[in-house]
């Protein structure tokens, strides 16, 4: 079983960049595609961005492209998403998620066996 914790959130103007981390361990972490996943307050959590479990593979929400970016770095049991020009708009809770053997393709809730935390974000205008 893998165990997820985030870090990097914070406090930002908008137009700002952040870089939040998910530090896994417990388990053998390229056997997992890993997402992030977001949720601000009254609203359901979404999917931001997913990558494979070697990083050949990514994918984003329509509403990030072009300002953040997923990577992963194996050797270190670490993902990352870098955002950059954040709107107020992606104030939320982010979290990774895991998805034992996963194609780092799915968008669906369902399809992650782990979760971490979450990390705050916080966009001023």
């Amino acid at each position: 079983q893998v165990q997820l914790v985030e870090s990097g959130g914070g406090l930002v103007q908008a137009g700002g960049s952040l870089r939040l981390s998910c530090a896994a361990s417990g388990g053998t972490f390229s056997n997992y595609a890993m997402a992030w996943f977001r949720q601000a307050p009254g609203k359901e959590r979404e999917f931001v961005s997913a990558i494979s479990r070697f990083g050949s593979r990514t994918n984003y929400a329509d509403s990030v492209k072009g300002r953040f970016t997923i990577s992963r770095d194996n050797a270190k049991n670490t993902v990352y998403l870098q955002m950059n020009s954040l709107k107020p708009e992606d104030t939320a809770v982010y979290g990774c998620a895991a998805d034992l053997l996963g194609l780092g393709n799915s968008k669906a809730v369902k399809d992650y066996n782990y979760w971490g935390q979450g990390t705050q974000v916080t966009v001023s205008s």
